[in-house]
């Protein structure tokens, strides 16, 4: 039976110690976690792949820079924009729940839809593969990875990751700390040695950094795309608002702090990448980084590949756990099956909406073009990013009363809406389409949204016997 009540709750739950505890998720997302949720899901596999492609569509390495700066800058607008957001919506879900609040609950599906069977599945089925290749790099070299065991390593990777979140928050939490710091290490072994060489007058690669003829102003989008890869886990924290301690105070302060930290790291990492290899060399090396430690530290190189994959598996961790409690809400909502709204009756864990994406994932690992699906996926979520923003000026007019702890100069939001249109409307001129498919996928979410909304969901009952799940507390 469905329980609805605290008493029915408390006769389902065998083996819960304690009968009386309410089976709700906790406020246990601290500044610290809040700071390793953002750090740890933005530096990822982006800061390793990203380059290449940021170069290849700006045609310089000054243009290359300036773009990683901008991409920086672009971030910042959009995270302080989605701070004000966090703090006068209290409730977890980050895209979704703002466009659901601004714009009503058919926009708002589209954007679950979107995200539920191709958006979300495809960036971790990115990240995951990028984890197997660089966890079995060390075993194969000098030799390729075989692409069947990379994707071995990474059904296994994406398997661990699940269980941790459906085990408990705390030590998902506590885990995702720890990954921040490998990361960050692993930063500081590409940017010490790189800077070092650069004030010791490695500067050739720099010379005629700006020189333009290579540079198609059709090509930009793509660069960009690529830079907000990279960046993209600023928002993350939002999607947990409502298991963040004193959000007010937490979810700003925890952005302006990771953006900041994040964007002198990609800039840093960057120039030292020039500083070793040309423009010429980066574009033909397949991995940008082992490419560069294998040049400047030799056999003490076979760590760094180690270092990207656990770069990678942090932000596989991150991602699920801000992820799962989009489902989480867009259930709440109406919007999905009622049971991925259900908590774990002892470990008060999302658990069914932590294991949503699971079963896409593992389809896209193996028979997928997850590359090509991220390309066309890719307009669909900064127009939906960018429509979030919207509905932040949108209510500061329809809404002037709501109250805004943090409240940003209306200028912010204003810029980073325009360059997200700008993007995606050029976006179809570069590439008309893989954006005219991704498009078409979203349109698919209307006749999912009477599936979902309109008919009854006969499963729950089954799901939530064999899931152990309840509805949270109110």
């Amino acid at each position: 039976t469905v329980c609805r009540d605290k008493n029915a709750r408390n006769k389902i739950s065998p083996g819960s110690e304690d009968p009386d505890v309410k089976v709700e998720l906790g406020k246990k997302v601290t500044l610290l976690r809040g700071i390793s949720i953002i750090v740890g899901t933005i530096i990822g596999a982006g800061i390793f792949v990203a380059p290449k492609g940021i170069l290849k569509n700006t045609g310089s390495v000054g243009m290359s820079l300036v773009v990683w700066v901008a991409c920086g800058v672009l971030s910042l607008f959009g995270a302080l924009s989605y701070a004000e957001l966090g703090t006068c919506i209290t409730k977890s879900g980050g895209h979704y729940t703002y466009i659901l609040e601004a714009f009503g609950p058919h926009l708002a599906f589209i954007r679950i839809w979107s995200d539920l069977i191709a958006i979300r599945p495809a960036g971790m089925a990115v990240l995951s593969l990028a984890f197997g290749q660089y966890i079995l790099e060390p075993l194969f070299m000098p030799c390729p990875v075989p692409p069947m065991a990379a994707k071995l390593a990474a059904a296994i990777g994406l398997t661990a990751v699940m269980y941790l979140n459906s085990m408990s928050v705390t030590w998902t939490a506590r885990f995702q700390i720890f990954l921040t710091f490998a990361k960050l290490l692993a930063i500081l072994v590409i940017i010490l040695p790189g800077m070092y060489l650069l004030f010791t007058g490695e500067t050739r690669n720099f010379e005629n950094a700006f020189d333009l003829t290579a540079m198609n102003l059709a090509d930009l989008p793509l660069a960009f795309y690529s830079g907000m890869y990279a960046y993209a886990g600023w928002f993350y924290l939002n999607f947990v608002t409502e298991e963040v301690d004193k959000p007010e105070k937490t979810l700003p302060l925890a952005i302006c702090i990771s953006m900041a930290g994040v964007s002198i790291c990609y800039v840093l990492i960057n120039v030292a990448y020039y500083t070793v290899m040309s423009a010429d060399e980066l574009l033909a090396s397949g991995a940008v980084a082992v490419e560069f430690a294998s040049r400047v530290m030799g056999n003490f190189s076979i760590v760094v590949p180690l270092f990207v994959a656990l770069s990678c598996f942090g932000s596989m961790n991150g991602c699920i756990f801000a992820i799962s409690r989009m489902f989480y809400v867009a259930s709440r909502e109406g919007q999905l099956p009622e049971v991925l709204s259900m908590i774990h009756i002892r470990r008060h864990t999302p658990l069914a909406a932590v294991l949503t994406m699971y079963p896409m994932t593992l389809l896209q690992l193996f028979v997928g073009d997850i590359y090509s699906l991220l390309n066309f996926m890719s307009f669909l979520r900064w127009l939906f990013i960018g429509m979030a923003v919207l509905g932040l000026i949108y209510l500061r007019f329809t809404q002037p009363d709501l109250p805004r702890p943090f409240k940003v100069p209306l200028i912010i939001p204003v810029l980073f809406c325009l360059t997200c249109f700008f993007m995606v409307f050029l976006s179809l001129y570069s590439d008309p389409v893989n954006t005219g498919i991704g498009f078409a996928i979203s349109l698919t979410g209307i006749p999912a949204y009477y599936l979902f909304i309109v008919f009854d969901h006969s499963f729950n009952r089954a799901m939530q016997i064999v899931m152990e799940v309840v509805p949270a507390e109110a």
